[in-house]
């Protein structure tokens, strides 16, 4: 019998295992793939750990959303086409894709919209179904496969998740004035990421921050115009003055107490927040401030479809500035999560399974 790799959860908060599995044969609208390329994100951590930091509402145990142990994890897939099920339609054997991983249930409002992202019935790849931490993956339609023909794999693989977070996020926080300023608070893959896309949709100033003054360096080179460390005495006041009191949106791709505490004090009146970081912990701030500063706080998780072929069509116009991406084997996927665990990741770590 046929086999393939896989490096699985089977017990939370443990390392990962190397398993063998039956080859799958895909039918009906299937697709299997012989994995290329897997992104290591950082929610994969939360996801291995088992649970997601309520702050004061506890914790979200990945047991109670029914994640069904063993499971692949890895949803930033780039593949080639190694088998179809009879009616996969539309995807050619030998093709090489970026798998849209954000799988709804595929009847409701949300999915027949192609907001699958949206979905509260979601059966993520990756998380539900078994993702790209192995050498084949199955997706259960063509709809869910971008080509990807021709493009750096190491580059494009992030923007499955990374990429299209950001890309949502910004699109969400909407446009700003020629004068005005937008912060992106945390400069790891998603905070990096999202500087280039900034850039390349049009964003003309934007302020940085973090409390690691490599990963600022990094954030100017990737096209910050300014950077703030967010552990100095007086932040907030800093990074006013810095944006001239014109702080007009904050894309937070970190999400703890500390990086909410700055946004919701530095945004003029008016301002915008958008939260896509999921470390966990509490918003607080006064009621008042709502109404008085008529702020506007919105969460967003990841994006749709249509938004990642917008995304991948910057990325081919050469728009997009390129991630720091590292490229490791499929095999050092557990303990790539552990660097970046302890936050010794700069930019995206790629496995490559070829």
């Amino acid at each position: 019998m046929a086999t393939y790799t896989s490096y699985d959860v089977v017990e939370f908060g443990k390392p990962l295992q190397e398993q063998q599995r039956p080859m799958p044969v895909p039918s009906g609208t299937e697709v299997l793939l012989r994995v290329r390329r897997a992104g290591v994100c950082h929610s994969d951590v939360h996801i291995s750990d088992g649970y997601f930091d309520l702050g004061e509402e506890g914790v979200l145990r990945m047991e109670d959303r029914g994640i069904a142990l063993p499971k692949a994890l890895g949803h930033e897939i780039a593949g080639q086409v190694i088998a179809l099920g009879p009616d996969a339609d539309g995807v050619s054997v030998g093709q090489t894709m970026l798998v849209f991983p954000w799988i709804g249930c595929r009847k409701c409002q949300a999915c027949q919209e192609d907001r699958e992202n949206d979905c509260t019935g979601s059966r993520f790849v990756g998380l539900v179904q078994d993702g790209g931490y192995a050498t084949h993956c199955l997706i259960e339609h063509p709809k869910f496969l971008i080509d990807v023909e021709g493009m750096d794999l190491d580059m494009v693989t992030p923007h499955a998740c990374s990429g299209l977070t950001v890309f949502s996020g910004l699109k969400k926080m909407g446009p700003v004035r020629g004068d005005e300023w937008i912060a992106i608070m945390g400069t790891g893959g998603l905070g990096l990421n999202a500087i280039a896309i900034a850039k390349a949709m049009g964003y003309g100033q934007i302020v940085a921050l973090d409390n690691v003054a490599a990963k600022l360096e990094t954030a100017k080179n990737m096209g910050a115009d300014k950077v703030l460390d967010s552990s100095e005495d007086g932040a907030v006041e800093k990074l006013q003055a810095m944006t001239g009191n014109k702080l007009t949106g904050v894309v937070d791709t970190v999400g703890v107490p500390s990086t909410s505490y700055i946004a919701v004090r530095a945004l003029t009146k008016t301002g915008r927040y958008v939260v896509l970081g999921l470390h966990g912990g509490d918003l607080k701030m006064p009621l008042p401030w709502l109404p008085q500063k008529a702020l506007t706080i919105a969460g967003c998780h990841v994006g749709c479809s249509g938004d990642l072929k917008e995304l991948l069509g910057l990325v081919r116009a050469g728009k997009v500035k390129e991630l720091p991406v590292e490229s490791r084997p499929l095999s050092a996927v557990d303990r790539s999560l552990n660097d970046l665990r302890k936050g010794n990741v700069t930019g995206r770590i790629v496995l490559n399974a070829d």
